[in-house]
């Protein structure tokens, strides 16, 4: 790539930022400017490499070809400079600078919030960015530090720390449960109304359930149906506790609407499929001592969940 000056190191962490965003106005909201302000920082940007980078619409924006190959260069030289202020703090032997951590809606607000709160109270040096998000991002974007997620990635270029178990249930309210019945096997589930979840990559409208008990149990799996359906988990739980009808959700969202009766476990002997807790995160940040310190914060927070 041929460029008519030098390259100012705040231009790669800007760009970076403008790839992650996705568009001009996300870009702004995030670097907390003026959409005007960051269309005409990238226009003098550009202005000074000497080509486009991005080709900009109405809504949205995408990379040119001499885009793609700046944003691979400028988050290598950002994480090369990112490892080396790692090295520096470890050696002081207190964390600083930017962590950024992604989790889903429900999860990340009840869990992650209140440990980056305690995290930061810790370590008042280190700039804590939380973001939530419907679904994880793609684990070939560097945009985030952390990420917890549910489910081991199967990437082994990433690093997954297991934090806890995490155990999905179906459960409906007493009275969706007087109305209509009590499902018996996986088959009653087609009969019944079920609420659905459009989350990652979860097959939707199947449930598979295995029996807890037997040598050569078998895994069915239902298709099930239902007239209301949602991608925040929150909302489907709210459904189910109004009696709407079934919903297949994580134990951590539930266990207190479950010990108050307000939601009743169904099918309790079948086993859904294991949805784990993890802190993920690039192999190059285990000598970061804030990303260290912070999964160990998870894992500490998180200890008590399927006890």
């Amino acid at each position: 790539m041929a460029v008519t000056s030098a390259i100012l190191p705040t231009e790669l962490g800007f760009f970076a930022s403008l790839a992650s965003a996705g568009s001009l106005s996300a870009a702004a909201r995030d670097l907390g400017i003026t959409t005007a302000a960051v269309s005409k920082r990238l226009a003098q940007m550009e202005g000074r490499i000497g080509m486009p980078l991005i080709v900009r619409t109405t809504r949205r924006m995408s990379l040119t070809p001499e885009g793609e190959v700046f944003l691979a260069h400028a988050r290598r030289i950002l994480g090369e400079i990112d490892d080396l202020e790692q090295l520096l703090t470890s050696a002081k032997g207190r964390p600083s600078g930017l962590l950024r951590v992604n989790a889903t809606l429900g999860f990340g607000r009840m869990h992650v919030a209140p440990v980056i709160s305690e995290y930061s109270r810790k370590y008042p040096e280190v700039e804590v960015q939380l973001q939530l998000s419907a679904d994880p991002p793609p684990l070939t974007e560097d945009a985030f530090d952390v990420c917890v997620r549910f489910g081991e990635p199967p990437d082994a270029r990433i690093v997954a720390s297991k934090l806890a178990p995490n155990r999905r249930l179906l459960c409906a309210s007493p009275r969706y449960l007087r109305e209509h019945g009590t499902p018996q096997t996986p088959a009653d589930l087609a009969r019944h109304n079920c609420i659905g979840i459009r989350q990652g990559s979860d097959a939707y409208g199947v449930w598979r359930l295995t029996p807890l008990k037997g040598a050569k149990a078998r895994t069915e799996s239902v298709h099930v149906r239902g007239n209301l359906t949602t991608n925040d988990g929150e909302i489907a739980v709210n459904w189910a506790l109004q009696g709407h009808g079934i919903v297949l959700r994580a134990e951590w969202d539930i266990e207190r609407y479950l010990r108050s009766g307000r939601l009743v476990q169904v099918l309790p002997q079948y086993a859904t499929p294991e949805a784990d807790i993890y802190a993920v995160y690039q192999r190059r940040h285990q000598l970061s001592s804030r990303i260290r310190l912070f999964v160990e914060f998870l894992a500490t927070a998180f200890a008590a969940f399927g006890r």
